[in-house]
């Protein structure tokens, strides 16, 4: 298993070591990847309303200061819960944290880099993952702000930053919700837990992290999704809202793992004859109009009955999914197949445009 590989690596990191290795930027933007994006800003109509609205988010953020907590939660708590709306309120600031960094790769106007320093030191000096990957989930743009930036930031900067993402990856791989013997090691928290473990790795350059997260989604698309193109969660929870969930973060992966590797997941065929491609295109008549699917009817879950009697949108048994929650899937899956946007922007109702920022980021990453 790659936990246990891991764990003879592991030995080897010192986490004081200044960030090694970390120069390349597959989270975030490479340099020339950074000037495609600033040139389409200024000269595409189709990009410059996309990145104004980042702008404006950055524009915000720099008369604000940072709000970190100690822990996010959010798993396992029922919307109204004061600890859930804490967490929302404060992981508003990575999405700060990513509009800062790439108001920063584009305009190149040094306040922004300044201000987005400001926001991952203070979390860095502030928050610690308890190994839940619901939870840690929400690190992907701070991780990809700090992949945006790291490249001028001093060597202290970067060691008090790759410490707190080090630690939320370690935390990851030794939480007890990582245990063979559990759920929670081979559904979608998995997935979750695959992609943030990667993201950190390539974002700080951690060879043991990266080669945990390799390893781990080949066998979570061989025992998480299934080889008709359902994957377990559907199939646990009778929803699509979960199928979606389980494949947005190894798709996010994927990328990584392709632009770092050359290697492309998305089409890995596990021996099991199951395949990221195979569920994704499982998923495309639910998203096109042609089928339609009752959510959460069979669900075995007690926590989607719980949310349902809480009056949580979307929760409730017999719920029709909204194929414009398959938005982000598409989008990702067409980093890999470009013939997946044409769905995407009919669902977004962007026309010939950009249906979301993700599609922007392709077309300058791909």
């Amino acid at each position: 298993m790659a936990r246990m590989r891991y764990n003879r690596v592991f030995v080897f990191i010192c986490l004081c070591l200044a960030v090694s290795g970390a120069k390349a930027q597959y989270v975030g933007l490479s340099r020339k990847e950074a000037n495609r994006l600033s040139k389409r800003a200024k000269e595409d109509p189709n990009v410059k309303p996309l990145f104004d609205s980042i702008r404006k988010v950055a524009d915000a953020a720099m008369g604000e200061g940072p709000n970190p907590i100690d822990t996010l939660r959010t798993e396992g708590l029922l919307q109204g819960d004061p600890r859930k709306t804490a967490t929302w309120e404060a992981i508003g600031d990575f999405h700060k944290m990513y509009a800062l960094s790439i108001a920063w790769r584009v305009t190149r106007k040094k306040e922004y880099f300044n201000k987005a320093s400001v926001y991952l030191i203070a979390w860095a000096d502030s928050n610690h993952s308890r190994g839940d990957p619901i939870d840690d989930t929400n690190l992907d743009p701070a991780i990809a702000a700090f992949d945006n930036i790291k490249d001028w930031l001093t060597p202290a900067e970067n060691r008090r930053i790759g410490r707190w993402l080090r630690q939320a990856a370690d935390a990851e791989i030794r939480a007890a919700y990582n245990r063979p013997e559990r759920a929670t090691a081979r559904n979608n928290w998995n997935s979750h837990r695959l992609k943030i473990v990667g993201e950190i790795g390539f974002a700080v350059g951690d060879k043991a992290l990266q080669q945990y997260a390799i390893e781990g989604i080949q066998e979570q698309i061989g025992r998480n999704l299934l080889a008709d193109g359902r994957s377990e969660d559907f199939v646990s929870r009778d929803a699509l809202h979960y199928h979606v969930y389980d494949l947005d973060p190894l798709l996010r992966l994927a990328i990584v793992l392709q632009r770092a590797t050359r290697k492309d997941y998305y089409h890995y065929v596990a021996p099991s004859g199951s395949s990221l491609v195979g569920s994704v295109e499982w998923l495309l008549p639910f998203l096109d109009g042609s089928q339609t699917h009752a959510e959460f009817v069979n669900s075995t879950v007690e926590f989607d009955r719980r949310r349902a009697q809480n009056g949580e949108a979307g929760y409730k048994a017999g719920t029709l999914f909204d194929p414009r929650s398959g938005i982000a899937t598409l989008v990702l899956a067409a980093y890999f197949d470009e013939g997946k946007l044409a769905l995407a922007r009919r669902l977004a109702g962007s026309g010939e445009g950009y249906p979301s920022w993700q599609a922007v980021i392709n077309a300058v990453s791909r």
